[in-house]
C-alpha cells in the first residue's frame, strides 16, 4: 500500500516540483493549498502567497500531475498568529520575521493537523533544506544543497515530531535543476517568478501597511543621539528599524543610522555606523534541534538574518528559554525580533528570537 503524503502547494514552481518528485518516489499524493488572505487585508496583497490566485495555479499543477487537490481556509489563524504578531512587534520597536511564524503556525502547524485528518503519514514542501536522522536518534535539519536558495534559517522552529514527518524533496537540488524538471514535465508554472518580500506586504512598505491595517496613527517623536540630545523629529517609530540610513528626513553634517527604537519614550536613537556593531546577543523562544540542551559553551556559527552569512561564535544556554551568543567579531545591526540560527557546519543546532 502506498504511503499517503500531503504536498503543500503554493502555486509556485518549487512546490509543484516537490509534488512531482514525491509522486515519482511512489507516494500517494494529495495537493494542499492554504487560503490565508483575511478580508480586511489591503487589496494589493490579495494576489500573493495564500491567495485565490495562487490556489488556482496550484490546482492547475495538481491536475497536470493527476493528483487530488484540497484548499484549506486558514485566514483567521494566519491573521491571528502571523499578521497580528508582525504588527505588535513593529509597534514594540522590534523587526519580526513573519515567515518563521508562518512556518511554525501554519505550514507545519495547521497544515500538519489537516494532513493527520486526511490520513497522510507525512507532509512535503518545496523548501530548500534537508532532514536526516542523527547518530543520537534525533532528527537533524540541514542546509539545502543550493547555498543561494537554502531555507534552513526560516525552519529553525520545527520540532522533532514535525521533522520526523516532513519531507523536503528539493533539498539536494539547485534552483536551476528544479526549473529544468518543471520544464521537462511541462508544468504550467515552470517559468513562474519567485515571490519576493513578505506575502502580505508585497510592495515592501511595512509602515504603510501598518497604517492601513490598524487604522491607527503613530505619533511623531524625537530623534536623539546616544547622549539623549535631540537631533530632530521622527514620523512615528513604525517607520524605522535598526541599521536604517535612508528616509530619516534630517539634514545632518555626517551620515547617521538608526541604532535603537524605544516605543515607551517614543524616541529613535541615531548614531555613527560604528555604533551599530556589537558582539553579543540573547535570544528567547528557543528551539533546540540537534541536541536536547547546550550544557557547556559551544563553538558554532550564528546567522542573524536570512540573507547573511553565519559567523563564528561561542554559544551558551543559561536557562531553558535563553541563548547567549558571543561573536568572534562585531556584527552589524543585531536587531530585536529577528531570528538567530545556530549552525554546526551544515546542521542547524538551534534557533531563537533575538531579544
Amino acid at each position: 500500500m502506498q504511503t499517503k503524503a500531503l504536498i503543500a502547494m503554493s502555486g509556485g514552481v518549487d512546490s509543484g516540483v516537490a509534488a512531482l518528485l514525491m509522486q515519482r518516489l511512489g507516494y500517494d499524493c494529495v495537493g494542499a493549498t492554504m487560503l490565508l488572505r483575511p478580508g480586511n487585508l489591503p487589496g494589493e496583497a490579495r494576489g500573493a502567497c495564500g491567495s485565490e490566485t495562487e490556489a488556482k495555479a496550484a490546482r492547475a499543477v495538481a491536475s497536470q500531475l493527476g493528483i487530488p487537490h484540497r484548499v484549506f481556509g486558514f485566514a483567521d489563524r494566519f491573521e491571528q498568529e502571523v499578521i497580528r504578531r508582525f504588527v505588535q512587534a513593529y509597534e514594540a520597536g522590534r523587526t519580526p520575521n513573519p515567515c518563521v511564524d508562518c512556518n511554525r503556525c501554519l505550514k507545519f502547524g495547521a497544515l500538519f493537523e489537516a494532513a493527520r485528518e486526511l490520513g497522510c503519514a507525512c507532509i512535503a514542501t518545496g523548501h530548500y533544506a534537508r532532514v536526516e536522522k542523527g547518530e543520537n536518534g534525533r532528527f537533524l535539519l540541514r542546509r539545502g544543497a543550493d547555498p543561494q536558495k537554502d531555507q534552513s534559517y526560516v525552519l529553525w522552529s520545527l520540532s522533532q515530531e514535525q521533522l520526523a514527518r516532513v519531507r523536503f524533496p528539493l533539498g539536494d537540488l539547485t534552483k536551476a535543476e528544479v526549473r529544468e524538471l518543471a520544464a521537462a514535465r511541462g508544468l504550467v508554472n515552470a517559468g513562474r517568478r519567485d515571490s519576493q518580500d513578505i506575502c502580505f506586504v508585497p510592495d515592501g512598505k511595512y509602515a504603510d501597511f501598518l497604517l492601513r491595517y490598524t487604522g491607527r496613527s503613530y505619533p511623531e517623536g524625537d530623534f536623539v543621539d546616544r547622549q539623549g540630545r535631540v537631533l530632530g523629529r521622527h514620523r512615528g517609530i513604525i517607520r524605522y528599524t535598526v541599521g536604517q540610513k535612508k528616509g530619516l528626513g534630517l539634514s545632518l553634517p555626517e551620515p547617521l543610522y538608526v541604532c535603537a527604537v524605544d516605543p515607551t519614550a517614543n524616541t529613535v536613537t541615531l548614531g555613527k555606523e560604528e555604533e551599530l556593531y556589537s558582539r553579543e546577543l540573547t535570544a528567547h523562544e528557543v528551539n533546540l534541534i540537534s541536541l536536547p540542551a547546550i550544557h557547556a559553551p559551544m563553538r558554532l556559527s550564528a546567522k542573524i538574518r536570512y540573507r547573511q552569512s553565519a559567523e563564528p561564535a561561542t554559544v551558551s544556554q543559561p536557562d531553558a528559554d535563553t541563548l547567549r551568543v558571543v561573536f568572534d567579531s562585531p556584527q552589524r545591526a543585531i536587531t530585536k525580533g529577528q531570528s538567530v540560527v545556530l549552525y554546526d557546519g551544515d546542521t542547524v543546532v538551534a534557533g531563537g528570537v533575538i531579544a
